[in-house]
């Protein structure tokens, strides 16, 4: 297990420092951060939280997960790693 959160559904008002605020008694908050839009700026409804271990990460999991927070039910588990977007720009029928 890492010690990365996903944390999704977030209230749009929630900032970082509520993440972290939420988590502290879960153990150390390395980093928290709320998602948001590149252009609204506005956030996107999650985030990710970086334990201090992967006891603390799983603490969190079980006693978070389902939490009422900001009026909305939080999901909370272990973050996947960022997918490559295969990048290039071309697709199978492009020409050169």
């Amino acid at each position: 297990m890492g010690a990365k959160l996903y944390v999704g559904n977030l209230s749009y008002d929630v900032q970082g420092g509520d993440l972290e605020e939420l988590f502290a008694p879960m153990g150390t908050v390395k980093s928290a951060q709320v998602i948001q839009d590149r252009d609204s700026g506005r956030s996107k409804g999650f985030g990710f939280v970086e334990m201090g271990s992967d006891a603390e990460a799983s603490k969190a999991i079980r006693e978070l997960g389902g939490q009422e927070f900001h009026g909305r039910p939080l999901t909370v588990n272990e973050a996947k790693p960022r997918e490559s977007s295969g990048g290039g720009g071309f697709s199978r029928n492009s020409r050169w």
